[in-house]
């Protein structure tokens, strides 16, 4: 079991500012940076959180993530908007563009927002759910490097691709669903690397098509998809949104997340935010369908782990290994 250690969510936030302001990061860009770090950790997506700093500093050293990186965006349509990350970190141009989609959308309806060269965009839920709090309905797509062989091959051509969706509801927080097209996210497999741990069987196959619970096996070789052959089917659509129509690099030549060799990435997120007609209305028959499905004997709504984990995280903050912690107040104080 790894040693661990709770700060609250203010501590977090600014410990990785800290962090990546010694890297000589823009200060709005590490604070941008911090947040989705620390919203994913709060949910309990830890392959997204403390887990992804080291990476990102070297990466940020190497010049792989643009620290200062320009930030363009221009009009497709009336309610569509390309925004070119400028290979720097995605959070900051995914923030300019849902920024501009929130308000879109509720003026005409709908809104389209592609990000290209980009990188690493951590939870999706995190950025699905500001648009679901203003009140509209978000799909949010994403590639990723190749992890994902397609179905009956060996070779990942595939990222791990994710897709999530955020309503809003009458009561309570949105509901939010955030699904890899892989059985699990490939930061899991990467986080149980850096602890020194195994993964469960039915996560991976090794490079030569055997299942595997090495994490550095596993790496090396292809994540198992949800669904069989229909999860590859779905990673492709992914694909086809998230970089073949945002203009961003197809996963087959996404660099690594994970290590500061190669060219910078380049990926690319899609997300489509919607209006629904009759705000209360649609709240209504949402909540009612819900409550159908939340009375049944067994059942789970999607999220409600999350939503239990968030409101733990704001009550007594999150518990991050002591090995992460110690390493960010290093990088935070390189001269001490």
């Amino acid at each position: 079991m790894l040693e661990t250690e709770t700060i609250s969510l203010a501590e977090a936030e600014a410990l990785i500012t800290r962090v990546l302001g010694a890297q000589r990061v823009p200060e709005a860009t590490a604070a941008s940076v911090a947040r989705a770090l620390v919203a994913a950790e709060a949910e309990g997506q830890s392959g997204h959180g403390f887990s992804r700093l080291e990476d990102y500093v070297a990466q940020v050293r190497s010049g792989k993530i643009r620290a200062a990186a320009e930030i363009t965006s221009r009009k497709t349509s009336q309610t569509g908007l390309r925004t070119d990350a400028g290979f720097g970190f995605a959070y900051p141009a995914l923030d300019r563009a849902i920024d501009w989609g929130a308000r879109v959308a509720r003026s005409y309806g709908t809104a389209t927002m592609s990000v290209m060269n980009s990188h690493h965009c951590g939870a999706l839920s995190v950025q699905v759910e500001k648009l679901a709090a203003r009140g509209l309905i978000a799909i949010m797509v994403a590639n990723a490097p190749p992890a994902i062989a397609p179905w009956g091959a060996r070779t990942p051509i595939f990222g791990t691709n994710p897709v999530a969706f955020a309503a809003p509801r009458g009561d309570g927080p949105p509901l939010v669903i955030d699904l890899s097209l892989s059985k699990v996210a490939r930061g899991k497999v990467m986080h149980a690397r850096k602890s020194g741990r195994p993964i469960p069987e039915g996560w991976a196959l090794d490079a030569e098509g055997a299942p595997t619970t090495d994490p550095e096996a596993a790496l090396a070789g292809s994540m198992l998809p949800i669904g069989e052959a229909k999860g590859t089917a779905l990673a492709l659509m992914v694909e086809i949104l998230a970089a073949t129509l945002t203009g961003a690099n197809q996963s087959p030549e996404v660099s690594s997340f994970f290590d500061a060799e190669g060219p910078p990435p380049g990926a690319g997120q899609f997300l489509l935010a919607i209006r629904p007609d009759n705000d209360t209305a649609f709240a209504a028959r949402l909540d009612r369908l819900l409550r159908t499905i939340d009375a049944l004997e067994g059942s789970r709504l999607p999220g409600s782990r999350r939503i239990a984990a968030l409101a733990r995280a704001r009550d007594h903050g999150i518990d991050v290994p002591r090995s992460y912690l110690a390493l960010a107040r290093t990088l935070a104080n390189p001269h001490d």
